[in-house]
């Protein structure tokens, strides 16, 4: 049965001609793509298994395959591309050709390297967000600190197999490199701003800071710049350098006391006796709230270890405030002022909002209770009567 077959295929590639493809070569490349089709197939599913075999990524899997389908599928491409031209050439290897395909093989290569690498990174990520000795804003950063270099190294692949000699690159990098370090002098700031930012731990990504008259939460800490979410929605880049040289304020370093201030007015025709009274009332109400932070208020130190604890206030480290102050402050233009000065024990917006409109309604039922009430800026006329001598 095999010899009558090889016979009816010789007898097609004497008889058959297709583009200079005889019989033979036509059904070499068939089955030669028919077997980089099953390849494929193969590779797919043995990347699959091991991935699923690895428990810290299992649930990646998906992300990860797809991150590295695209390359590969491509890479599969232009391997069978190859073959196919290798086979039409009889099996004699083009040197342009294989040049083109060498530069190909260099930029999908780099492509399947950096998607490799990114996915890695985000389970990385995902790991290192459960250990807080690791900012996951220095691993954000080195990922793109090596994607940078793994562009470099893929673009001088492929020059290398474009034929471009390396070394009068390099050296001509070398003799401009003053140049492009001058051409690049904000740059390099910003560079070094983000190793001060990520050195000095002053802010993280989802923290809320406030710097030169710009305030949001932190979205990204990049190589050049950091960005910024308004709380009106709007996304703002600020250069990483600037952060050397301006002031910023972090609101989310704080895990006990945010601050409530208040100037309660009283009228001047007010008894001494029902201030001193309304102030008293006031303090213990206070003293008493359940959500208002004072010298017996518990927390929990974050950050804090023996021997930071011995260098610094460990208070104001952690940003702890449970201040609590109630106190006849000035007599004003128009009014008796009292001074009403605390914390309350969470720092979040919302809840800070209620805790205050909470303390606001008391405040009012004190001073109606105490037969006082509120001031409020006013002009006073008196006319004087002129007397006639007669």
């Amino acid at each position: 049965m095999y010899d009558e077959l090889l016979d009816k295929l010789i007898a097609l590639n004497l008889n058959f001609d297709f583009f200079g493809l005889n019989s033979a070569k036509l059904i070499y490349i068939v089955l030669l793509i028919a077997v980089i089709y099953f390849f494929r197939k193969i590779v797919y599913v043995t990347l699959e298994r091991n991935i699923l075999k690895i428990s810290s990524i299992k649930d990646y899997s998906t992300q990860i395959l797809g991150s590295v389908r695209t390359p590969i599928e491509y890479i599969i491409i232009i391997i069978n591309i190859n073959m196919i031209v290798y086979v039409y050439d009889d099996f004699h290897t083009i040197n342009s050709i294989a040049t083109i395909f060498n530069i190909i093989y260099g930029f999908f290569l780099t492509l399947l390297f950096y998607k490799v690498l990114n996915a890695v990174a985000l389970i990385k990520l995902k790991t290192l967000s459960d250990n807080s000795n690791i900012k996951s804003d220095v691993v954000n950063v080195a990922l793109k600190i090596v994607n940078f270099i793994i562009l470099i190294i893929g673009l001088l692949v492929v020059l290398y197999f474009a034929g471009v000699d390396l070394t009068a690159v390099l050296s001509g990098l070398g003799i401009g490199g003053l140049a492009v370090a001058f051409a690049a002098k904000d740059t390099i700031s910003n560079f070094f701003g983000t190793l001060s930012i990520l050195m000095s731990d002053v802010f993280s990504q989802g923290d809320w800071i406030e710097i030169d008259g710009r305030e949001g939460v932190v979205v990204e800490i990049g190589l050049r710049v950091t960005t910024l979410r308004t709380f009106d929605n709007a996304l703002i880049a600020i250069p990483n350098g600037t952060f050397a040289s301006k002031d910023v304020k972090n609101w989310n370093k704080r895990i006990l006391g945010r601050r409530i201030k208040m100037k309660l007015s009283i009228r001047y025709d007010s008894k001494s006796e029902d201030i001193k009274n309304a102030v008293n009332e006031i303090r213990i109400m206070l003293e008493k709230h359940p959500k208002i932070a004072g010298k017996e208020t518990k927390y929990k130190y974050q950050r804090l270890n023996q021997h930071v604890a011995k260098l610094v206030s460990k208070d104001d480290l952690e940003g702890v405030k449970s201040t609590l102050l109630v106190y006849l402050d000035e007599f004003s233009d128009s009014s008796i002022n009292i001074l009403v000065y605390c914390f309350t024990k969470s720092v979040l917006w919302d809840e800070w909002l209620a805790t205050k409109e909470d303390v606001m309604h008391k405040i009012m039922h004190i001073i109606e209770k105490n037969s006082l009430a509120f001031a409020f800026p006013s002009l006073s006329l008196y006319n004087e009567s002129t007397k006639t001598q007669e």
